[in-house]
Order: C-alpha cells, then sequence, then structure tokens
C-alpha cells in the first residue's frame, strides 16, 4: 500500500496572544510569519472573532495558530511526552539555537541523545513544547528500522514493559 500523503502542510495550535506567539516563532526560532488572516465566520455560518498565523519552514511545511479570544481554552505547561512538535536542523543550527536559548533567558533542556537524532528542548509562550532535532545519520538516511519498530509496539502491547 503506497500513501498519497506528501508531507506535513501545517500543524496548528491554540495561542494566547498572536504577537508574543510572532516573537518567539519568527524572532526566536526564525520562522518568517508568511500568513495572518482574521476568520470571522465558519464554514458553517457561525460568527467567529479568530485570527490564524502561520511560520514556514524551509521545506515549505508551517506550525500556524489560532488566537481566538473570545472561546475558552486552558493553556498550560505541556510535558514533552503529553505534546510537543518537533523540528529538524542541521547539528550546527541545534549547536547555535542552544546558546542563543541560553543567551536569551529561554527555559532550554538539552542536548538528548536519542540514537537516531540529538535534541533540545524550549517551552514557547503558550506552554507548548518546541524540540530542536538533528538527525545522527549524515547519508539521509533516517536510521528507522520499521520491523524493529513493529516488535518493539508489539512487546510494549502484551505487557513487556
Amino acid at each position: 500500500m503506497t500513501t498519497e500523503i506528501i508531507g506535513l502542510h501545517h500543524a496548528a495550535y491554540r495561542c494566547r496572544n498572536s504577537e508574543e506567539t510572532r516573537q518567539f516563532y519568527e524572532e526566536f526560532l526564525e520562522l518568517p510569519l508568511v500568513e495572518a488572516f482574521p476568520i470571522n465566520t465558519t464554514a458553517t455560518g457561525r460568527a467567529a472573532n479568530v485570527l490564524h498565523s502561520f511560520y514556514q519552514m524551509s521545506n515549505g511545511g508551517c506550525i500556524a495558530f489560532f488566537e481566538a479570544p473570545d472561546q475558552p481554552f486552558e493553556f498550560k505547561k505541556q510535558h514533552d511526552f503529553d505534546l510537543h512538535i518537533a523540528l529538524e536542523v542541521p547539528y550546527p543550527t541545534l549547536e547555535r539555537m542552544l546558546q542563543k536559548g541560553k543567551d536569551q533567558g529561554f527555559e532550554v533542556r538539552g542536548p538528548s541523545d536519542h540514537g537516531f537524532i540529538h535534541s533540545i528542548y524550549f517551552r514557547d509562550p503558550n506552554g507548548y513544547v518546541v524540540e530542536l532535532t538533528a538527525p545522527v545519520n549524515k547519508d539521509g538516511e533516517s536510521g528507522f528500522d520499521p520491523a524493529e519498530a513493529r516488535a518493539r509496539l508489539d512487546r510494549w502491547t502484551a505487557g513487556d514493559r
């Protein structure tokens, strides 16, 4: 079976404040703001008061946000295991961003060696964890082993934890 899914166009999250979010994603992470538009009416005709903004990665995919001040939403600091987004960078950029985060007083953790990637972690103004990852394998191979992944999942499911 071959998938028709090409790649991630965007992942969207709620944000508290579009300007604070822009400062983190555009000024700190260096992802350009490429689109922002208000949504005043939903596709079903309901009135809305929402701003949808998009920050683009070099491969064309985006991370996007909805600021919806009239709609309740519980913002909380996310645990890495609950919710995070991982963005790939070259290793020199990982090192540069680690130092940049420390210099600017951001909560930063890592680097962590996950075998196939090295990662550092930041928290954005909305409480989301942003992971920057640099692949260990320099030849473009993912290092993934689907058969071993399935075997590990099967052992987990069987209670072998």
